[in-house]
């Protein structure tokens, strides 16, 4: 018999709910302190008090050097302005519309085809039903499940959909203000930008919380007792999240990378002028594409990944001692490891903020790493306590049609191992992708003898890189699962996603110091602070590279978590690679995120070549474009980029929606599971390397750039032929690491949890074809 949480129901009614408030309230505070920060002439305007902190002894550069202070503030807001607002052709605001246009239609007929299936399980009947795993009690129709997963599907995209597109809100507000305070120091400007990206992961973190909490209580008022129906049809939050998630990650991809391509071959390679020159006429594409790719897509991205994780728990739960007996504390355990982490988050940012201080370029990179390290620290003493109080001491879990006896201890090792195991992943993709270490050293060595050897070597560093994440996700698994079955693994990912708040403040910096970079560039400011927007640049690009690691790392577990409640609620009782069915599912699963990197990549490949071309025409056809005398045609470039991502987003996002409904319906689920698991052990390691190979590459054109060793100085500067062969390498590695890598983490879950979603009608109809032949 087990017994109760220590934590009262009515407590933990109060707790969630308030945790997602202080988030929120959080964010809004420190999007009111980046405010403070003006784009006006009024120099004296800054968000830190004048207390020489954190970079604040630097003199104005520009009072050093006689530029106009005036006219350079008017300048970056002018910049600012045409990469968020610009006219309604050419700027981030109105890409997002278009693409939320497409994405509104996907999801009103996705949303109907989730009715239609599901309600067709029992013939659209409104009579109740004998439970899936209890036969002796009755629960809510079919139709019931069918009405309400399409409501929280629809929810879970409109969730999705706000966290992308507030997060490129704030990374265009903060993007020219973090430029403005490089002027002030370092530290400066790296407080901007991780102020910004701090408001970004609060407000995801606690809005996905907030939702997925109220949706359970108002969906327990239709059903009551019935936890096994309540929380199979929360399962949609997760499918709407993911869904919204891979068209933003797609789409947002191949704009931003497209427009990279192209701006860097013919303006650093033909052309041998500046990164951001606005000579460039793919320059405020290349901007945009930041805001829309790397902010909206990621934003999205993870949201999904935090639903998923926690609606796989959620269902596991229902059917285990937790649901049975009615345990509304225990129950909600995955939401109060959320609530805990955004507390948790809040202590960390505040300790970069405002207890540390930056004062020099090499430190940009360990006060990052140091938020990971702290936020990792003090969440596992949070789920210690949380493990405590909000779990009974000895519980069952279902484990494939058994019950586990678990302790409230051996759940605490789960979630810590899989929090544990991401900042190992972190830490390996860091090494790997940081020019501070050998790795990326000898990618930028290899420059030396031109661009194969760079692609060589930048190829056999990211097949390299998967080897200890896949470890560390394999031990992860292996004792999560070992201590508490399918449910082990499911905490394990939300362990890995519980400080996704600091994860994203960090991985949003990246795209905000880009960009600022790219506006020092254009509104001329001096070459002192182009170099301090590089540095926090090249340090966003490690974190940018660790975000994307977390990623990769929780999409594994949480499918896989998510595979285990597909097989129980299908009822699949074995799994047997011996069978035809499951070895075809097998290969095909396998298959799968080869066909998927291969669309992302050609569709980069095609848009970048229409951008090659027109770069090069406004170059040949417009006088005074090369002497700074005439403007280029900004709009005609980032039209190719919007028309691109738009049409190519959809064949890839409907391969990843359609398989598991095509091979559910036609060949059933035993040949589904097999497609799931092999979808699962390939994409993840190929998710991994082309991640790493593309920001190793990237890091090793900066390296050389940076001139900041002797090394280094011996293979630049810039224009230098190591120099090119870095920006080819660089150019290659852009759709890897932005497009087709975080794209296959979305591929990966989306499949599993669709598959969850839809396993009551696959149970019921699936297997067409071999029922046919049988």
């Amino acid at each position: 018999m087990t017994g109760k949480a220590l934590l009262p129901e009515l407590w933990t009614e109060i707790l969630v709910p308030v945790c997602a408030v202080v988030g929120i309230a959080f964010s809004l505070f420190q999007w009111y302190i980046v405010s403070g920060v003006k784009l006006t002439a009024d120099r004296g305007a800054s968000s830190e008090s004048e207390d020489g902190k954190n970079g604040n002894e630097d003199y104005l550069i520009e009072e050093e050097e006689g530029v106009n202070d005036q006219s350079v503030v008017a300048k970056c807001a002018e910049i600012q302005t045409a990469i968020s607002e610009g006219d309604e052709n050419s700027c981030a605001t109105s890409f997002l519309f278009t693409e939320y246009k497409y994405v509104g239609v996907f999801m009103v007929l996705f949303a109907a085809i989730i009715f239609l299936f599901l309600g067709s399980v029992q013939g659209f009947s409104t009579k109740s039903q004998p439970c899936t795993y209890d036969k002796t009690t009755t629960c809510k129709p079919a139709l019931a499940t069918a009405v309400f997963s399409t409501i929280s599907f629809v929810l879970g995209a409109v969730t999705s959909v706000l966290s992308g597109f507030l997060g490129m809100k704030i990374a265009t507000y903060a993007n020219a203000r973090t430029t403005l305070e490089a002027r002030r120091g370092v530290g400066k400007a790296f407080i901007v930008a991780f102020r910004s990206g701090a408001v970004m992961g609060f407000l995801l973190a606690a809005n996905g919380l907030l939702v997925l909490y109220i949706t359970i209580n108002l969906f327990k008022i239709y059903y009551g007792d019935d936890w096994e129906g309540l929380f199979e049809s929360i399962t949609g939050y997760g499918l709407g999240g993911s869904s919204m998630a891979l068209f933003g990650r797609v789409g947002g991809g191949i704009y931003t990378k497209a427009a990279d391509v192209g701006a860097d071959l013919v303006g650093k390679v033909e052309r041998n002028i500046p990164e951001d020159d606005p000579r460039n006429p793919a320059v405020i594409a290349d901007n945009v594409g930041d805001n829309v790719g790397d902010i909206a897509g990621m934003g999205s991205d993870l949201f999904g990944s935090y639903a998923e994780s926690s609606c796989a728990a959620l269902v596991v739960a229902s059917i285990s001692s937790f649901g049975i007996n009615h345990d509304f504390t225990a129950m909600l355990f995955p939401l109060l490891i959320s609530s805990v982490g955004i507390l948790v988050c809040l202590i960390t940012t505040l300790y970069a903020t405002d207890i540390s201080e930056i004062k020099a370029v090499k430190e940009i990179e360990p006060a990052l790493k140091n938020q990971l390290i702290i936020s990792t620290v003090i969440m596992t003493a949070g789920i210690a306590v949380v493990s405590w109080i909000g779990l009974p001491s000895s519980f069952t879990i279902f484990n494939f049609g058994t019950q586990k006896v678990v302790k409230n201890w051996e759940l605490f090792l789960c979630v810590a191992v899989g929090l544990w195991a991401g900042l190992i992943i972190g830490f390996v993709t860091e090494y790997y992708t940081s020019n501070a270490y050998s790795p990326v050293q000898d990618v930028a060595d290899s420059c030396r003898t031109g661009a194969a050897t760079n692609v060589i070597f930048g190829l056999a560093l990211g097949y390299k890189s998967v080897i200890i994440p896949i470890f560390a996700i394999a031990v992860s698994i292996f004792v999560s699962f070992s201590f508490a079955a399918m449910y082990g693994v499911a905490v394990a990912a939300l362990g890995m996603l519980s400080t996704i708040a600091t994860g994203l403040a960090i991985d949003a910096y990246g795209p905000i110091s880009d960009n600022a970079g790219g506006i020092a560039e254009m509104a001329g400011m001096s070459h002192r602070i182009r170099e301090r927007t590089d540095a926090l640049d090249a340090a966003g690009n490690t974190t940018a590279a660790i975000g994307k690691g977390f990623a990769i790392g929780s999409a594994a577990l949480v499918s896989l978590a998510l595979f285990g409640a597909f097989v129980s609620r299908a009822g699949v009782q074995t799994v047997d690679v011996l069978t035809p069915k499951v070895v075809i599912g097998l290969l095909v699963g396998a298959m799968l995120p080869y066909w998927f990197s291969a669309m992302t990549m050609k569709s980069v490949g095609s848009a970048a070549l229409k951008m090659v071309e027109e770069v090069r025409r406004q170059f040949n056809t417009i006088p005074g474009l090369m002497e700074g005398t005439a403007k280029p045609d900004y709009a005609t470039c980032v039209k190719i980029s919007t028309d691109a991502s738009i049409k190519e987003m959809i064949p890839p996002g409907c391969l990843v929606m359609l398989t598991p409904l095509i091979v559910g319906f036609f060949f059933g689920v035993e040949t589904l599971s097999g497609v799931l698991a092999g979808s699962l052990v390939s994409g993840v390691q190929v998710a991994i390397s082309a991640s790493n190979t593309g920001g190793a590459w990237d890091n090793a054109k900066k390296y050389i750039e940076a001139g900041a060793s002797e090394h280094a100085r011996s293979l630049g500067p810039k224009g230098s032929e190591p120099h090119k062969a870095a920006v080819i390498g660089d150019t290659i590695g852009d759709p890897l690491k932005d497009t087709s890598g975080p794209s296959l983490n979305i591929l990966i879950k989306l499949m599993a949890v669709e598959s969850l979603v839809f396993a009551p009608f696959f149970a019921t109809h699936g297997g067409f074809l071999f029922r046919i032949f049988s």
